[in-house]
């Protein structure tokens, strides 16, 4: 029976393929790296054409795995960081690499070269802006598009089509130019209850060529579309047949939270009080309203960027497992953060905590604001603090790092839960997706650190689960995104705040706002 679903998720270090059923259970998965070039500070790239490889790769291995043939695979979908993918006229890739290196076209995600084209944006005051939280982040498109017209302009003057890198991968496998509303919502200021395009901002920031440049349509396709089936090659490519329909693309982080929390799609008034924490190198939670309630720092609100009439706002930290990555890898007693090393220290601070209780690390005090402050600040010029080192270079001095970086993350979380709280969303119950399930430190935590429910779905791969959804709607096998939220939600196990650890972490919290305090007393000229 031609019933299930490939669902394909592009993170910042590889490619993940997962072969689904209808009821939502996970055939088989497979990964495969993909390439990243870091030429010169804040510039990170990628090579799509690597990126699409890795794919197939990873699409075969899961389907030989699952043991499925071709022709029961309905659909596919992609989700992907929100990297700029650029083309030529031919559709050929066009290097974003200041040298000139022609095998990267990408610009990832992460990448904070356009700075002061983020904040020429932020200074234009221009109403889009209420969407962004009022201050542009270098990690959306329109400031890396600012960048390469104005820094590579013989390159802006070949370019032809430029896509968010989950339309790139639609567009590569079907042929279609068409563009999904999530990512021209969410990352191009593209309004979309409000006619799309906002012509006078383009021409205000020297963008008004965009939409010939990058060839991006007047109309977008809502989650859950089917963009078109795959061309021969694609099919040949993944080893997939020509009957597969391919499902509008997302970004990541919200097919994360579209697999944590469609499920509640059918009943906006229980949806609106759950929130979702897409938690991996970056971390982003993500709340859903019926009304567009925007808040300073807060990206969005963006209309049916998800789920359809519904309003989705995001706070973000810019660097969470990356900043654990960072500091183990900096760390004279540390080395390559691997899964192994890192589970060496958790189990550490375990027993350190057990031998010194509250007092371990206590006079230790973090931001972790090592890569921008994404919220509640929006400041991409932010930078880390580290208050109470010593001398001490031990393996155990390392853990207690580590340690309250956790903290300090998990602080990070409250923190924007505030900001969100402020701007008039309830907080109630945290469901966490993604890399951070892995880490027991950071989970406990956020429980206990933020005072909130927290759930954790059976279904340990969310994200990929949510374009599982995304691509079973677009092909049929489900109605919508609610019906299969319904039948492919796998449930979750719950975990509430320890109450008797509330006030330590008051404390640590009154020290983290005021730790920010101090930071901008510095930089005062």
């Amino acid at each position: 029976m031609r019933d299930l679903v490939v669902a394909v998720d592009i993170g910042t270090g590889s490619a993940r393929a997962g072969i689904f059923d209808p009821e939502g259970a996970l055939l088989a998965r497979a990964d495969y790296p993909i390439l990243m070039n870091r030429p010169e500070e804040n510039h990170a790239e990628h090579d799509s054409e690597n990126i699409w490889s890795a794919v197939c790769i990873a699409v075969k291995t899961a389907r030989a795995k699952a043991g499925v043939a071709a022709e029961t695979i309905v659909a596919i979908g992609f989700d992907a960081t929100c990297s700029l993918v650029v083309r030529d006229r031919e559709g050929l890739p066009l290097s974003v690499n200041r040298k000139g290196d022609p095998r990267w076209d990408t610009i990832v995600w992460l990448d904070h070269r356009a700075l002061a084209e983020a904040d020429f944006c932020t200074a234009t005051k221009h109403p889009v802006l209420t969407h962004a939280g009022r201050v542009m982040s270098p990690e959306m498109e329109m400031p890396k598009l600012m960048w390469l017209k104005q820094r590579l302009p013989e390159q802006w003057a070949r370019a032809g089509a430029i896509f968010d890198l989950a339309d790139f991968m639609s567009w590569r496998a079907t042929g279609s130019p068409a563009r999904s509303r999530c990512t021209l919502t969410a990352k191009w200021n593209y309004l979309s209850h409000a006619g799309g395009w906002q012509n006078d901002f383009l021409s205000l920031i020297g963008l008004a060529d965009l939409r010939d440049k990058a060839s991006v349509p007047d109309e977008t396709l809502p989650v859950g579309a089917a963009v078109g089936p795959l061309t021969a090659q694609a099919a040949a490519d993944l080893g997939l047949t020509e009957a597969c329909r391919v499902a509008t693309g997302m970004i990541d982080a919200y097919a994360g939270a579209v697999g944590v929390l469609a499920a509640y799609a059918g009943a906006p008034e229980r949806l609106s009080s759950q929130l979702a924490l897409i938690a991996g190198t970056s971390s982003c939670i993500v709340a859903f309203d019926q009304t567009m309630k925007p808040g300073f720092g807060l990206w969005g609100p963006y209309y049916e960027a998800a789920f359809p009439g519904q309003w989705l706002v995001e706070g973000g930290q810019s660097a969470t497992g990356a900043l654990l990555d960072h500091i183990v890898r900096s760390h004279s007693a540390g080395g390559e953060p691997d899964a192994e090393l890192h589970q060496r220290i958790v189990l550490r601070v375990q027993e350190l905590r057990a031998l010194h209780g509250e007092t371990f690390g206590a006079r230790l005090h973090i931001l972790p604001d090592f890569h921008g402050n994404r919220s509640p600040f929006a400041d991409p010029h932010a930078l880390g603090v580290i208050s109470g080192l010593s001398l001490d270079s031990s393996f155990d001095a390392l853990c207690r790092l580590y340690w309250r970086a956790c903290v300090a993350i998990a602080l990070g979380v409250r923190h924007n839960l505030d900001l969100m709280q402020q701007a008039g969303y309830t907080v109630d119950t945290l469901h966490v997706t993604g890399g951070h399930l892995r880490n027991p430190l950071l989970m406990e935590l956020y429980a206990d650190a933020t005072g909130c429910r927290v759930k954790v779905p059976k279904a340990l791969d969310a994200v990929l689960l949510g374009t599982a959804m995304v691509a079973a709607v677009a092909g049929g096998v489900h109605a919508d995104l609610g019906a299969a939220g319904r039948a492919m939600d796998s449930g979750a196990l719950e975990r509430l705040p320890d109450a008797s650890l509330r006030p330590r972490y008051d404390r640590d919290y009154r020290k983290f706002l005021s730790l920010y305090t101090h930071r901008a007393e510095l930089e005062q000229d």
